[in-house]
């Protein structure tokens, strides 16, 4: 077995650990006693987009949920338990739901290949072209269309955690709760807001606003 790569990375946790105790001797302490995030991030899984190093953002700063094409499934109760811990417990102010362009769990949900137990976490993805058929299928450039996808996709997820429960208990009871919709672009490190925004649950359906 090749333990080469294994051995840099806690060779690179080391010296990691001796650079933040040189600019600051209390550093792990102050964080070892909690945190205050202001910020959860539901992104996707993919490794080249990680959360905290992208918007500049410190350890303490970010609570961060990822999976396959940043999805925000009403039946996914590690996502929810996340949402739920952020919002009641870290009181987090904003909720970003970031996709990125070139994302493979949404590519694959443009297709038919079987890629393994996946393609049942895909159909959800499905699903999102599904209600915007008309409008995806209307752009000839497959490329613009895969782009196109992963931002509606993004919109639709930021719809679905406003429709949750613990996001319009929140905004009930008063609390000061933002949600976004970004997408990340991997060919330039930019993001860009989709405008995508909710601080309470008046641009939902009435059917979709829930009576506490």
């Amino acid at each position: 077995m090749n333990t080469d790569f294994y051995k840099k990375i806690i060779e690179n946790n080391k010296v990691w650990s001796e650079t933040k105790l040189a600019k600051d001797a209390e550093y792990f302490k102050k964080l070892a006693e909690g945190q205050q995030p202001p910020l959860l991030w539901i992104g996707c899984s993919d490794s080249r987009v990680p959360a905290n190093e992208i918007i500049g953002a410190q350890p303490g700063e970010v609570f961060v949920h990822r999976n396959i094409a940043n999805m925000v499934v009403h039946s996914d109760m590690n996502m929810l338990s996340v949402l739920d811990y952020a919002v009641n417990v870290l009181k987090v102010k904003h909720v970003i739901v970031c996709g990125h362009y070139g994302c493979g769990g949404v590519k694959g949900a443009m297709g038919n290949q079987s890629i393994g137990i996946i393609d049942n976490w895909i159909r959800h993805i499905k699903d999102v072209y599904r209600h915007h058929r008309t409008y995806l299928d209307s752009i000839v450039d497959e490329d613009k269309r895969f782009d196109a996808f992963v931002e509606i996709n993004v919109k639709e997820q930021v719809f679905d955690l406003a429709k949750t429960s613990i996001v319009q208990s929140a905004w009930k009871g008063g609390q000061e709760l933002y949600l976004h919709g970004w997408v990340y672009g991997l060919g330039d490190g930019i993001v860009k807001d989709l405008e995508v925004n909710f601080n309470d649950n008046n641009d939902l359906d009435k059917v979709d606003r829930l009576h506490f």
